[in-house]
């Protein structure tokens, strides 16, 4: 597995990536983001670098990122940021995460239908690197644990993506929700708990996932194509990632038509769409409050009738 290379200040760490020579000339604020800091560093050499910042508690936000943006990068399926190193500015106070800079350019007229086929051949990529062990403590999990948005997300090796889905993905987010919930949606959780075998099917094989995959975790680069930022990765059912992409918005008809042609859709997905969107869904009403708990009661409404 590779070593993500950690640094103790921020001049130690550009020293370290670009050499002795180089020196940082400017930071400039990126804006967008609702968890972290984001700034583009310029060089003394002309060349810049993405940087997110975040207190010194949250240096794991980082680490975790990083080893995410590796396992993504290692399928070489997809564009993704290559990750230069994290660290703690006991200086400045705040932890941060550098990065390639990429350079956005229109896209090109293939876009979608390259990503549809560049997301399916990265969830047909062999997964046994990215779960401890291979596939001796279990199939579907990641390395460690990481974070969907500021939550933790439990990544415990299980040798059932039905279990994982359930132990790992919906419970741990309504242990988290409880205080926002009736007493009927109480009983609607632990019924799909229990019956979770009877929406979900185990997967034909296990694959890499970017975990998060909405449209503001995607970014067209210099050559025209999908790059995928921002990564929950964990090994998971392909379905998973293709939910993530339909719940807010989703993408264009082509780039489905697309990953199916490499990866087909199975014919029972649309009906399970709605079961992968509940985790982040809870997820959101976790971290956002109040504005999530109408669409969660109408996904366990579908459900369950409760």
């Amino acid at each position: 597995m590779n070593k993500i290379n950690r640094f103790t200040t921020l001049n130690d760490a550009l020293e370290a990536i670009f050499g002795d020579e180089v020196s940082l000339r400017r930071r400039d604020r990126i804006y967008g983001g609702d968890i972290n800091d984001a700034f583009c560093l310029t060089l003394s050499n002309g060349s810049r670098v993405f940087m997110k910042a975040n207190s010194m508690q949250n240096a794991n936000f980082f680490t975790a990122e990083a080893l995410g943006l590796w396992a993504l990068g290692q399928t070489g399926e997809i564009g993704v940021p290559e990750a230069l190193g994290t660290g703690i500015d006991r200086d400045g106070h705040f932890s941060f995460l550098l990065m390639e800079f990429i350079e956005k350019a229109p896209r090109n007229k293939t876009y979608w239908e390259t990503f549809g086929h560049r997301l399916a051949a990265l969830h047909r990529c062999d997964t046994t690197a990215f779960v401890p062990n291979g596939e001796e403590n279990g199939t579907y999990g990641f390395l460690e644990d990481n974070f969907i948005g500021a939550n933790v997300q439990r990544n415990t090796p299980k040798a059932s993506w039905i279990d994982f889905y359930r132990e790992c993905r919906l419970l741990p987010q309504i242990r988290l929700v409880d205080s926002h919930l009736d007493a009927s949606m109480r009983k609607g959780l632990a019924y799909l708990l229990d019956h979770l075998d009877s929406f979900l099917p185990e997967p034909d094989f296990p694959s890499l996932l970017h975990g998060d995959l909405w449209s503001g975790n995607t970014l067209c680069g210099s050559d025209g194509t999908a790059w995928i930022l921002d990564p929950a990765a964990y090994v998971g059912h392909s379905e998973a990632d293709l939910a993530m992409t339909q719940l807010f918005g989703g993408f264009p008809e082509t780039f489905y038509r697309a990953y199916h042609e490499v990866l087909p859709i199975d014919s029972g997905y649309d009906e399970r769409r709605d079961m992968y969107h509940l985790y982040h869904l809870l997820n959101h009403l976790n971290l956002f409050g109040r504005s999530y708990l109408g669409e969660v009661k109408e996904v366990l409404k579908r459900y369950t009738g409760i």
